[in-house]
């Protein structure tokens, strides 16, 4: 097992492509901390991990308020005594045409994406110092290059980026490694949504001429928390099927 007694916490993991990371770093033999903002969504994930007899703790709340993202870091080292990875995956989709773009949904999609991901890595890299090691994975997205009807999406996206970078060179000299990973479209509730014709029009313009599923992205999450990826810092992972 890659993962085995890692203690991995992993934001936004109610569903979709956190879930999918939750399972798959069970999978592998990592203790995991879910969370989301929807109990019923947290508890059926917890259900599931505990029927495979996985060590689980399971934290309701909202990782762009800063005290409950340090609750959510507390509750993982209280519960598990330390936290090897953090997987800053919680993110929320609020599309629109850029002229018609409202301040409100500008600022509440980077409270979440972007706010979200520092409010985490910061409290969980406190630890990680203290420890001498860790690893941060960021979920950014191929939209970071720019997308239709998605500004504030891709701003927080690209965002997540920078930040990455900055905590690469910031932590590493600390035994933390940070890197991102870019899905390009995959198949969830929100994509499944997009505007009429987004799906055909992304399999068409996709080498692999399909979308991905939230395990392609689960396996590169596990490929960059393992021990493969010790000297891999400062980068992002494309998960896209040749999509740029």
């Amino acid at each position: 097992m890659r993962l085995k007694d890692l203690s991995i916490v992993i934001t936004g993991s109610g569903r979709g492509i956190g879930k999918s990371i939750a399972i798959r770093c069970a999978e592998e033999g990592a203790r995991v901390v879910i969370n989301d903002i929807h109990s019923s969504n947290l508890h059926e994930v917890r259900a599931n991990l505990e029927s495979k007899r996985v060590k689980v703790i399971a934290f309701e709340g909202d990782i762009s308020k800063r005290l409950e993202a340090k609750k959510l870091i507390d509750a993982a080292i209280t519960g598990f005594g330390r936290i090897d990875v953090l997987v800053n995956n919680a993110g929320i989709i609020r599309n629109a045409p850029f002229l018609d773009l409202t301040e409100e949904d500008w600022d509440e999609v980077i409270r979440v994406n972007l706010k979200g991901v520092f409010n985490c890595a910061q409290c969980a890299a406190r630890c990680m110092v203290q420890q001498g090691s860790g690893r941060i994975i960021n979920i950014s997205s191929r939209a970071y290059l720019g997308a239709q009807q998605m500004a504030n999406y891709a701003a927080s996206k690209a965002g997540i980026l920078g930040l990455t970078r900055c905590m690469a060179i910031e932590l590493g000299p600390y035994g933390i490694t940070v890197n991102a990973v870019a899905p390009g479209t995959i198949d969830t509730e929100p994509v499944r949504s997009m505007f009429e014709g987004f799906l055909e029009d992304r399999i068409k313009k996709t080498p692999l001429r399909r979308i991905g599923s939230p395990d392609d992205i689960a396996n590169a999450v596990v490929f960059l928390a393992s021990s493969e990826a010790s000297y891999i810092t400062g980068e992002v992972l494309h998960v896209t099927g040749g999509f740029y």
